[in-house]
């Protein structure tokens, strides 16, 4: 087997960041698999291709459990018991008491809800004629949504948003990220204490709390703090930026905002290629190898990061014809913005709910918006998970 080159991809600094698309492109030309460097300093594999990254995402053969590699993971750990960082038989014990709970119908009862509260943070926002759109909606939906659902009162969100970016790798080194991550991890080991003190409020953090399965198995207190710290992370972040990078497309593209407007019909196709063309994960969080084992023909050594890269797949020709075109009209095939295999997004449905009504309304009362700065002025957010711009400056 021929030596691979390993690739420096912190060589391509701020550009990068911003358009990683035709780096994505040129690794892909080359092959599905790339041993890289990081910005952030670490050595990993990364797969760029579009069948390569399904395979990955359903193989059972690597491992989601970072905490098995750490001898002693301190306070990242505090937050870890959750299904995303969790491999079977324990991921499927929790996503199946998670599941319970986290139903379909649960998520659509909360339409009016999210309705009512867009069109309070529009009106709001209309009369101002500027706004940060981050700053104005696709921020504060998503964390009232999830807080509201889970029963977390009186959120310092702006404290809560600062401290996740940390966890999610957005910081200036590990210490930074222990020390986010411990602060939360309190923050909720005192919530649910006060919820098993004060019995069922009818919020899905309480119910979680009294939920068993027909075995009588419930979450630990420690799973209940990871499940609570993944819900409340996941459930802003990918929403966030859903609503941020589909709004941008839109003012990117004018034709494509122009057939939205004039047929909303269009608005659930529309969101599946936002996902696809500028999901809110670049990419999908670490896989480990537990023994040497073969992806896209070269077999990599055990204890080795393999990274899915979400945004690569998305834009794999061999998957999308003109995979670097935004077009709403495109026929549906399933994009990977949620994963996929077992540890696809559970709150996918919520994120779609939220996405569509937020986007709909804010054509629908704004129907001269456009970008208040260049696009080539937007600065994207850092890190190698999350997929957004820092601000969103529109007129309207």
């Amino acid at each position: 087997m021929s030596i691979i080159e390993t690739i420096d991809l912190s060589g391509y600094g701020k550009e990068f960041i911003a358009d990683p698309y035709p780096v994505y492109a040129r690794l892909r030309e080359q092959g599905p698999l790339h041993h890289v460097n990081t910005p952030a300093g670490g050595e990993m594999w990364l797969i760029v291709g579009y069948d390569e990254a399904r395979a990955v995402l359903a193989d059972p053969r690597l491992s989601k459990d970072w905490r098995t590699l750490v001898p002693e993971p301190g306070d990242l750990y505090v937050i870890s018991a959750n299904m995303l960082e969790s491999d079977a038989p324990q991921h499927t014990r929790l996503r199946k008491l998670v599941a319970r709970e986290f139903t379909a119908r649960r998520m659509e009862q909360l339409r009016p809800r999210v309705q009512q509260i867009t069109d309070r943070l529009l009106e709001a926002m209309l009369p101002r004629g500027t706004a940060d759109l981050i700053e104005a909606l696709a921020f504060p939906l998503p964390i009232t949504v999830i807080c509201e659902l889970l029963g977390v009162p009186d959120l310092d969100r702006a404290m809560f948003s600062a401290l996740s970016r940390k966890v999610i790798g957005e910081s200036a080194g590990y210490e930074e990220e222990a020390a986010a991550a411990a602060e939360i991890g309190a923050y909720l080991t005192c919530l649910i204490g006060d919820k098993r003190r004060h019995g069922p409020q009818g919020d899905l953090l309480s119910d979680l709390i009294r939920a068993r399965d027909e075995e009588g198995d419930q979450l630990s207190g420690e799973e209940l703090v990871g499940m609570a710290f993944l819900l409340l992370v996941a459930g802003h972040e990918t929403t966030v930026n859903l609503i941020a990078n589909g709004v941008l497309a839109l003012l990117r593209h004018p034709d494509q905002l122009a057939a939205l407007r004039a047929d909303p019909g269009l608005m659930d196709g529309a969101i599946e290629e936002m996902l696809r063309y500028e999901g809110p994960v670049e990419n999908a969080t670490y896989r480990f190898t537990r023994e040497p084992t073969e992806i896209a023909g070269r077999l990599i050594p055990a204890g080795q990061v393999v990274t899915v890269v979400l945004a690569a797949g998305n834009r794999d020709p061999g998957r999308y014809p003109a995979p670097d075109t935004f077009d709403i009209r495109r026929e549906p095939r399933a994009h990977l913005a949620f994963g996929h295999g077992v540890h696809y997004c559970l709150g996918a449905p919520l994120a779609r709910l939220e996405g569509r009504i937020a986007i709909g309304s804010l054509l629908e009362r704004c129907p001269e918006l456009r970008l208040d700065a260049p696009a080539t002025e937007l600065r994207w957010r850092a890190g190698q998970l999350i997929r957004g711009v820092q601000r969103l400056p529109v007129r309207f």
